[in-house]
């Protein structure tokens, strides 16, 4: 349990808990939700893949000590979405990902998650963080740059430009 404590962030208006079997529901909106997770890699997600993909982030917290987040604002115990440290499956390394509900965009929440979960994964000791965004993802790339990522290279994907981002901490 002691464990499990160390990986709740809290910031000035979220709380950030890492995602359990209880987000189910929450997921499988968000994930199904064309604006809210169409730009993801992958994107949107069926109900059956949300599972899956909570049983592997509950499991990849096991091993790595770092993993997805549900993000909910303080106040209230709202859920706002997800941000997390993930390895990419194109080994390009671990990687800040972050989606909110539309209708919480604009008001900082993105910033503010993005940015803990970035400072919890170098904390944990993750020298080098990245971040993709679609060249044409204006808001998330915007995020990127205002947490202190910088900019470190493009590929192309499904047609699109994506822009990759990095976190380095001193070695």
């Amino acid at each position: 349990m002691r464990l499990a404590a160390r990986r709740v962030v809290r910031t000035e208006r979220l709380t950030l808990l890492p995602v359990g079997k209880e987000n189910l529901p929450d997921l499988v909106r968000l994930k199904g939700d064309e604006e809210a997770f169409g730009l993801m890699l992958h994107g949107v997600r069926t109900p059956q893949r949300t599972a899956e993909e909570l049983e592997d982030d509950i499991d990849f917290w096991e091993v790595r000590g770092y993993g997805t987040w549900a993000v909910h604002r303080s106040e209230d115990g709202e859920f706002l979405g997800i941000t997390g440290l993930m390895e990419r499956p194109d080994g390009r390394g671990v990687a800040l990902r972050y989606a909110l509900w539309p209708h919480f965009r604009g008001q900082g929440y993105a910033r503010e998650a993005a940015k803990a979960a970035l400072d919890f994964g170098h904390a944990a000791g993750l020298k080098r963080v990245i971040g993709i965004a679609r060249e044409t993802n204006v808001s998330s790339r915007a995020v990127m740059e205002d947490i202190g990522m910088a900019q470190a290279g493009e590929y192309h994907h499904q047609g699109h430009r994506m822009m990759v981002f990095e976190s380095l901490t001193a070695a």
